[in-house]
């Protein structure tokens, strides 16, 4: 695997290392390297040699630095020039770019592969509020990316005429980093649909939903009612879609409705009243006990996790000690 050394003036580094660890999960073969400011250019250099050396593969190493032409990057260039043919360095890191290094290791296995990669969506993770100050270039060439979707006829059949669901998932935020990163990266989906009576009625969240899509993925926020409908139109035969559900309540009412739902990946449930915590993100009341066991009496199997890297838990365990909860709640 690839070796990823993410280097910076001051904390920056340490502070992108975690905040890609919370949306893609922990990484193996991954250092953060500081330059704080009481140290020189010999301190961050001895933190590379260290960093490089803590790596299982020492062949293929990336750096990802904050600033082109900085002490980070000098540092790293000086190691750089004895390993040309396999290193590679990116400057002007940011998120979208450290999280897409991560995903790019899956499939991917030189340094300069991931490079050359990931530089697009590193670009492509810069937009503007309101939208009329993006340059018109950007619009333009998103719009090129995104599925196009336009006035089928009625009948019309594509792909094997029914739908592709790379992943349906129970997350109580619905479409966040998680989710937009990670399980996007990890699913590959050209179509992200919140399925969600209440959020279809707001437009405010359907927007806001719509604007967090990554690049080249299509978000759409519809009612239970229209996705089953939508299970059943072979317009849609050719669509790969990441389904997203509030709570297993809404699971059950598509899966009844006929929508082919083979297994759930269970992300968060938030705490309300009336629930018990049953671990560190998922809470669940006795009506959400009941659903869960209606869906296994379905044959419908759970997938336990918040991001891919985690160990999926086991469903009747977290079941069982909900039961235990809320008899003593």
């Amino acid at each position: 695997m690839v070796g990823i050394i993410i280097a910076s003036h001051g904390e920056f580094a340490n502070g992108i290392l975690q905040s890609g660890a919370m949306i893609f999960g922990e990484q193996e073969n991954v250092k953060a390297v500081t330059l704080m400011p009481s140290e020189g250019p010999d301190d961050i250099k001895g933190k590379i040699k260290d960093a490089v050396a803590s790596f299982d593969d020492q062949e293929e190493v990336l750096f990802l630095v904050d600033l082109w032409g900085g002490t980070p990057f000098n540092q790293a260039n000086s190691f750089f020039e004895e390993h040309k043919d396999k290193w590679a360095i990116v400057s002007g890191m940011n998120l979208p770019m450290v999280i897409e290094a991560y995903a790019s290791r899956f499939s991917m296995n030189t340094a300069h592969e991931i490079a050359a990669h990931i530089v697009t969506t590193a670009r492509e993770g810069v937009r503007i509020l309101p939208e009329a100050l993006e340059p018109q270039a950007a619009p333009q060439a998103e719009a090129a990316a995104a599925p196009v979707q336009g006035s089928i006829p009625k009948g019309t059949v594509l792909g094997d005429g029914h739908i592709k669901f790379v992943l349906v998932r129970v997350d109580s935020r619905l479409l966040h980093g998680q989710v937009a990163t990670a399980w996007t990266k990890s699913t590959n989906p050209d179509r992200i649909i919140v399925v969600s009576d209440d959020v279809a009625k707001d437009d405010l969240r359907k927007k806001l939903i719509e604007q967090a899509a990554p690049p080249g993925v299509k978000a759409n926020v519809i009612p239970v009612d229209k996705m089953i409908e939508i299970a059943k139109d072979p317009r849609f035969g050719a669509t790969k879609a990441l389904l997203l559900f509030e709570n297993p309540q809404d699971v059950l009412r598509a899966a009844n409705g006929g929508v082919a739902i083979k297994e759930v990946n269970v992300g968060s449930m938030a705490h309300s009243v009336g629930k018990v915590v049953v671990s560190k993100v998922l809470s669940m009341g006795n009506n959400d006990v009941d659903t869960f066991e209606q869906l296994k009496a379905k044959g419908i199997t759970f997938d336990v996790r918040k991001v891919p890297n985690d160990s999926k838990d086991n469903m009747d365990e977290i079941l069982k000690k909900a039961k235990t909860e809320l008899a003593k709640a």
